[in-house]
């Protein structure tokens, strides 16, 4: 029963992850996604919003993000990030202003948290 169980739950987490790249792997530019604050924002894109939910533990730490794929926008183009990641490669910070959907810290401030970034490459 233990190996069952094992066995199970191994298939479980190889489809969930199978399913989590697939999904990233297809975005297009401006597609968005919602996932836990414990897991790394992935390549090529940028937070842009933090929440606490429920569905991802409890605690005062905002612990759910929303994050938006930039592959695949031309050059010129400028969007709005949260300052809790680096933007991709190919993009520069224009400027840093405060955004109240980016609290991404259990200890809120009115202090720069998010940025301007223009794809320059």
């Amino acid at each position: 029963m233990i190996r069952l169980r094992a066995v199970a739950l191994t298939i479980g987490a190889a489809a969930a992850a199978l399913t989590l790249t697939m999904g990233t792997a297809q975005a297009a530019p401006g597609d968005t996604s919602t996932m836990c604050s414990s897991s790394l924002t992935p390549g090529g894109y940028v937070d842009v919003q933090w929440w606490n939910s429920g569905g991802c533990g409890s605690g005062f730490n905002p612990n759910t993000k929303k994050i938006m794929q930039l592959t695949g926008y031309p050059v010129g183009t400028v969007v709005n990030a949260c300052a809790s990641t680096w933007p991709p490669a190919g993009w520069t910070i224009v400027s840093s202003f405060y955004s109240a959907g980016c609290q991404y810290s259990a200890v809120p401030s009115f202090d720069k948290n998010s940025w301007q970034l223009k794809r320059v490459s």
